[in-house]
């Protein structure tokens, strides 16, 4: 019985004694191959430089392209020329005094502009003081106070900024007077008539000198009366009086700025 509790004492050292050695074989080898693996794992050992490259910056995001403002149009070139159109009011002032009395048809006259005449965009298409020339188309005086007289002007040409212009309007207004001339010759021509023509009817009528003499006085008022009825009058445009041109046709001038 002894000898069965020894032996089973043995083997339970003996197995106690193995296993203790195989816990100790198997952590040596698993520090081992932690050991190699480590050493595998490790960077090798080098005396260069190593070059740090630094990490490329990210791109920064690019904005979004601005949209530009539309280029405005270019301005239209000025003009070059001007135009007043038909219809187109001219005002005018005569340089001299014109009358019946001494002027005649064919006879020149001139008169200039006294206010700027601008077109529909409000540009002067003819300056204030702009030369206005032309014709004395008739100039009769009126024969006595009953009768009309005739006294017709137009313009052909107006001169802008040194540039003369042909121009076809027509005179529609005018500041016109009457001026009587009194007793002229003619006149008196008129009044000697009557008085003989009074003195032969006196004669004829009260057959001696008496009724002549009586007759040529009646006649010679007669004359007169007929003389003073008959007399010319004169139409007289003064100097600086208004005279207004209407345009017939467009008028254009060339633009200096």
């Amino acid at each position: 019985m002894k000898t069965t509790v020894e032996t089973w004492m043995r083997l339970a050292g003996a197995l106690a004694t193995a296993t203790l050695l195989g816990c100790v074989k198997g952590e040596t080898s698993q520090s081992s191959d932690s050991t190699a693996r480590n050493l595998t794992l490790a960077p090798a050992e080098s005396t260069a430089a190593l070059k740090d490259v630094p990490a490329r910056a990210a791109e920064p995001a690019k904005a979004a392209p601005q949209k530009r403002a539309p280029k405005p149009p270019p301005k239209p070139a000025a003009p070059t020329t001007l135009t007043a159109a038909a219809g187109t009011r001219v005002p005018l002032a005569a340089s001299d005094t014109i009358t019946t009395r001494h002027a005649k048809a064919g006879d020149a006259f001139t008169a200039s502009v006294s206010q700027d005449v601008k077109d529909a965009a409000g540009h002067v298409v003819i300056p204030a003081g702009s030369t206005v020339q032309g014709t004395i188309d008739a100039a009769e005086p009126r024969p006595n106070p009953n009768s009309p007289g005739k006294f017709v002007l137009s313009v052909h040409s107006v001169t802008v900024r040194g540039t003369s212009y042909p121009v076809e309007g027509s005179v529609v207004a005018m500041d016109t007077v009457q001026q009587g001339r009194g007793v002229t010759k003619a006149d008196a021509a008129k009044v000697g008539a009557g008085a003989a023509a009074g003195a032969i009817v006196g004669k004829l009528i009260g057959k001696d000198g008496k009724g002549a003499v009586i007759g040529g006085i009646v006649g010679a008022g007669a004359g007169a009366a007929a003389a003073r009825a008959s007399r010319d009058i004169d139409i007289v445009l003064p100097k600086g009086a208004a005279v207004t041109l209407k345009l017939d046709k467009p008028l254009t001038v060339k633009r200096t700025s």
